[in-house]
């Protein structure tokens, strides 16, 4: 059980150390913790998702808590169903972009609000580890359960608002990776005839034969970028394994950095909303936030991480927000990520500004960054310490909003350590190419000289 009960949700291996006996006892410390209320739950298309739902659920039943369960849903969709059936907390069963072979759980109370491990899941943890020799309690009275059958044509109803009269057709590659994605976006498609697809792995399939569902991995944006270029397509979006980000590839079939495709998105939002405050990532570029306060708006640095994003878009009231890995978040779909209302936002971009997307894009590829890299060290912590002490006695300003950031005139870098591996994330950019190369070197020798040693390693 060791490391499943991350800082944003509970995810691990099937069926060791993750299984219906742990699921069941899950739900019963979740119900447990939460006291009172109805709990949603819905689950993704992974194999054995509909058994650990099942024993999510008579968890929270024997907790006393009563289950509405919606079936199979994307994240975004349990995000949203929340808050449409007022639910007082949710249950998505998912392991997100992980492998087949992972499950896991991202919990919420009532509007949707993320529970992390400061916040929850520690204490759900610890009331496991306190049943380990003595049991759990005796069941309470028996929650109801009650199902609703129609919540995907309501939930695109809903995304259905968001989206502008089309006056310009468009034609866009889909990559589902068979995913959570292929739920709804024939839907989404068949509802528009102004927008033609060229579909990508829309069939759902929990063993994710066609390649990872993770769209960060350059490799997996392959697929749909070779699609662009092979059909004429104006867009490609790619979904991740439970749909909450959704990356994007220009008109010539090149990606789209998630923190460009943030400040692309920004530029619209500010013209909507004169002022508007922007959330983005501590790995973001530069240009992010000088895009943000160029047309008037707030730009706010955020710690990395789906439960920190929601809970800094509620603390400052921002209408959008975006990370490095794709996730996008709205004040819309009560500031929670969707890789769908990322592709709206997107396709209504595209209906008032004819121009390719990639002379869109162009203007924001001013800086040059490392993407993130990871090393193997031994203490996190002395290694960060050294660090900053080394760089910020050559001048480097420093701050601890998450790991170490250290930012000169022309350049800056982030160290993050993992939550699960002993592991830091290295994200550097400078204003020139060479710039980049000899500052990465620089920090990457102090890493190896203080121990560390090339790792790999998604994000």
């Amino acid at each position: 059980m060791a490391g499943i009960f991350k800082a944003y949700d509970i995810r691990g291996t099937v069926p060791d150390p993750l299984n219906p006996e742990l699921a069941h006892r899950i739900g019963r410390a979740l119900g447990e913790w939460l006291k009172k209320g109805e709990v949603l739950v819905s689950h993704d298309m992974r194999t054995h998702s509909p058994d650990m739902a099942d024993a999510l659920i008579r968890g929270l039943r024997e907790a006393g808590r009563d289950v509405l369960f919606i079936g199979l849903a994307s994240t975004p969709m349990n995000y949203w169903a929340n808050q449409h059936y007022k639910a007082d907390a949710s249950v998505s069963v998912t392991a997100s972009h992980n492998a087949g072979h992972y499950n896991g759980f991202k919990i919420s109370l009532e509007q949707a609000k993320p529970v992390g491990y400061d916040t929850g899941i520690g204490e759900i943890e610890a009331m496991i580890d306190g049943w380990a020799e003595g049991g759990m309690p005796e069941p309470r009275p028996l929650g109801g359960l009650r199902r609703e059958e129609d919540s995907l044509d309501l939930y695109m109803d809903a995304m259905d608002t968001h989206l502008v009269p089309l006056t310009r057709p468009l034609k866009i590659a889909v990559d589902c990776a068979n995913g959570m994605g292929g739920h709804f976006i024939k839907m989404f498609f068949d509802r528009h005839p102004e927008l033609t697809a060229v579909p990508l792995f829309w069939d759902l399939d929990g063993n994710f034969p066609n390649h990872e569902a993770d769209p960060l991995k350059p490799e997996n944006m392959v697929p749909v970028e070779d699609a662009v270029k092979a059909h004429g397509c104006d867009l490609g979006a790619s979904f991740d394994g439970d749909a909450d980000r959704c990356m994007f590839a220009d008109e010539k079939g090149t990606s789209i950095p998630s923190d460009l495709f943030t400040a692309l998105m920004a530029e619209d939002i500010l013209k909507a909303h004169p002022g508007a405050t922007i959330l983005y990532d501590l790995r973001s570029s530069k240009v992010v936030a000088e895009t943000v306060e160029r047309l008037g708006g707030t730009a706010v640095r955020g710690r990395v991480g789906h439960a920190f994003m929601k809970a800094l878009m509620r603390e400052r009231g921002a209408l959008f927000g975006g990370e490095l890995s794709g996730h996008y978040y709205f004040a819309e779909c009560a500031n929670t990520d969707s890789g769908l209302m990322a592709l709206i936002t997107c396709i209504n971009r595209l209906q008032h500004n004819g121009a390719p997307v990639s002379e869109q894009v162009a203007p924001l590829r001013k800086y040059h960054p490392s993407g993130e890299v990871n090393f193997r060290v031994g203490d996190i912590q002395s290694v960060l310490g050294e660090i900053e002490k080394r760089f910020s006695a050559k001048g480097g300003a420093t701050d601890h909003l998450d790991g170490l950031t250290v930012t000169f005139s022309d350049w800056w870098f982030n160290l993050r350590g993992s939550n699960t591996e002993p592991l830091l994330r290295l994200n550097l950019e400078a204003e020139t190419a060479d710039g980049k190369t000899a500052r990465f070197e620089e920090v990457a020798a102090t890493i190896r000289e203080l121990g560390g040693t090339l790792a790999t390693g998604g994000h």
